[in-house]
């Protein structure tokens, strides 16, 4: 059984101020966490044969194949915590790569008979913390995405967003905007 809190770390950055904020936050939950940490993971070639592979076992029910281990590990999380700054009018693609990886229907999700989805995860809750340089972070490109495929498809209808954008601003006072975040964070 893994640990309570999964946290999913997009950054890349040594001094990354959404790592920065992530911490405090996984400070305050205070419970263990597993961490995987995108820039690491060496993620499959979406190309036809790993997609006749993935079908395959799914067909089969063959859920315990290693290749399915990020979704059994996302689908055990009783709360998930990502970390992802915005970058390029988005999260960073390896964050992408991996809800690839983790929509796995018969793990992380199934249809009704109406095409429905229905949850198979257990997390109740989700935060999704970022930062930003500039002011301008479209919901639908990071945490709107996220949001809708945690409450659709992961069932998690606490989902939560904890930001500090316009950090590079100029004339911003970044640290203040940053302190003002993780003060937000100590009211979770």
């Amino acid at each position: 059984m893994g640990k309570p809190v999964l946290f999913i770390n997009a950054c890349v950055r040594k001094d990354s101020r959404t790592r920065r904020l992530a911490d405090a936050l996984l400070k305050k939950l205070d419970l263990p966490y597993e961490e995987v940490r995108t820039e690491a993971v060496r993620f499959p070639a979406a190309d036809e044969a790993f997609l006749k592979l993935r079908d395959r076992l799914i067909a089969e029910g063959d859920f315990e194949a290693p290749l399915f281990d990020p979704a059994r590990q996302f689908a055990r999380a009783e709360t998930i915590v990502i970390a992802a700054p915005y970058w390029d009018l988005s999260f960073p693609a390896a964050l992408k790569q991996y809800f690839e990886q983790i929509n796995v229907l018969g793990i992380t999700f199934r249809y009704t008979a109406e095409g429905m989805p229905v949850t198979l995860c257990r997390a109740k809750r989700l935060y999704y913390v970022t930062t930003a340089g500039g002011c301008f972070v479209p919901e639908e490109y990071g945490f709107g995405y996220v949001e809708a495929l945690a409450r659709s498809f992961y069932g998690i209808s606490d989902v939560r967003q904890i930001r500090a954008v316009g950090l590079d601003v100029d004339g911003a006072d970044a640290e203040g905007i940053l302190r003002s975040a993780e003060a937000s964070i100590r009211e979770v």
